[in-house]
């Protein structure tokens, strides 16, 4: 592949979003040829997916039919728009991708990271991230800033406990250790405009350093 696959991980309310989409357009501005994109979704099969794992009236769903969704998702969307932006050179700037379902459906479901693993080794053929920026803070400062967020997509995920929320974390900090060539901390808990400035910071290195 001649293009860079980054992605962007957090707990719920890390700001990730945000930053994904401000820092894509000014990595724009400087030149780079950057395909701004999240999961699930990014494609339209994907968005439909999207929308039957995180209606909020879904609450009878399975977790291993929740990891299923999140996988099939993420092939169709693999296939449709990442490879083939990677293909052509470009930048691929993606809110979220595998290591969510290690986090969530793996860990804080209780269905194995390793299980969930072997689930999407068949859906993304060993098409990993190059670099992954992993915005780090305490869920409980992250709900606070969605409950603050009026204009923030409520979805599924917003009815799990604060448990749930705690065992995600807890997973991205076994994830860090274990992807630890790719994975880079980003503190998530500062003003914006200083965590973009971080991430600003890593994926110009990055880049610098890879396109030699």
């Amino acid at each position: 592949m001649n293009g860079h696959f980054i992605t962007f991980e957090g707990v719920e309310g890390a700001g990730k979003t945000t930053i994904l989409h401000s820092l894509g357009n000014k990595l724009q501005q400087l030149g780079f040829a950057v395909v701004i994109t999240r999961e699930p979704g990014g494609i339209e099969i994907a968005e439909k997916i999207r929308g039957i794992i995180l209606d909020p009236l879904n609450t009878e769903m399975d977790g291993r039919t929740e990891a299923l969704l999140y996988a099939a998702a993420r092939r169709q969307h693999l296939v449709e728009k990442v490879l083939p932006a990677l293909e052509k050179g470009n930048i691929i700037l993606c809110d979220r991708f595998v290591d969510s379902s290690l986090a969530y459906q793996g860990y804080a479901r209780g269905l194995g990271i390793d299980e969930v693993w072997s689930i999407n080794q068949f859906a993304i053929d060993h098409c990993m991230p190059d670099l992954t920026l992993f915005f780090d803070i305490e869920p409980k400062k992250g709900l606070q800033r969605i409950t603050a967020n009026k204009n923030r997509e409520k979805n599924r995920l917003d009815l799990e406990t604060i448990h749930f929320h705690e065992q995600v974390y807890e997973a991205y900090n076994i994830l860090r250790t274990r992807f630890s060539d790719r994975f880079t901390t980003i503190n998530a808990d500062q003003p914006l405009e200083q965590v973009e400035l971080d991430a600003k910071d890593k994926i110009v290195s990055y880049l610098r350093e890879n396109n030699k």
